[in-house]
C-alpha cells in the first residue's frame, strides 16, 4: 500500500470527520495528516456530528467551497451496539460515499471504521492492524495522481 506514494505539493484534501467517538476519530485524522504533510499536500478538516452526515458535508463542500478539493477523506468510527442501528448507519454511510464517488469529479475515500468494539479501533489506528487513517491518506494521494493522469 505504501509503494509509489506520490508527492503532490499542490494537492488539497478535505478531511470530513465525525464528532462521535472523537477520541478514536482524532487518531484517524492524525494518521491522515502525517501522510499528507509528508507528501507536501495541504488539507482542511470539517467536523460533522455523526457518520450519517459525512456524505452531505462532502457534497456541500464540493458545491460551494471557494477552494476546490482534489479529494475528500471521510473519517469516523461506527461501533456495534445492541440494536440494528449499527447496520443502518453503516449502510447509509457506505452508500452515500459510493454515490459521491460516482457523482463527483474527485475521489471520496472511505475512512470510516465499522467495528465490533473500541479495541478494534485501537488496533486499526496504529496497532496490530496498521493505521487506517494513514492508509486512507495514501489512497487519496494515489487517486489524485490517477485522476490527474486521465
Amino acid at each position: 500500500m505504501t509503494q509509489g506514494i506520490p508527492e503532490l505539493a499542490d494537492a488539497f484534501v478535505v478531511l470530513v470527520k465525525t464528532e462521535w467517538n472523537q477520541h478514536l476519530v482524532d487518531r484517524l485524522e492524525q494518521g491522515c495528516i502525517r501522510v499528507l504533510q509528508a507528501a507536501g499536500a495541504s488539507y482542511k478538516t470539517i467536523t460533522v456530528p455523526g457518520a450519517v452526515e459525512l456524505p452531505f458535508a462532502v457534497k456541500r463542500y464540493y458545491e460551494v467551497a471557494n477552494k476546490k478539493a482534489d479529494a475528500f477523506i471521510t473519517l469516523g468510527t461506527v461501533i456495534q451496539g445492541g440494536t440494528p442501528h449499527f447496520e443502518y448507519v453503516c449502510q447509509m454511510v457506505s452508500e452515500g460515499v459510493s454515490t459521491l464517488n460516482l457523482q463527483l469529479a474527485v475521489p471520496v475515500i472511505f475512512g470510516v471504521l465499522t467495528l465490533n468494539n473500541e479495541q478494534e479501533a485501537i488496533e486499526r489506528t496504529g496497532g496490530i492492524h496498521g493505521h487506517k487513517g494513514e492508509e486512507a491518506a495514501i489512497t487519496a494521494l494515489k487517486m489524485i495522481a490517477m485522476n490527474r493522469s486521465l
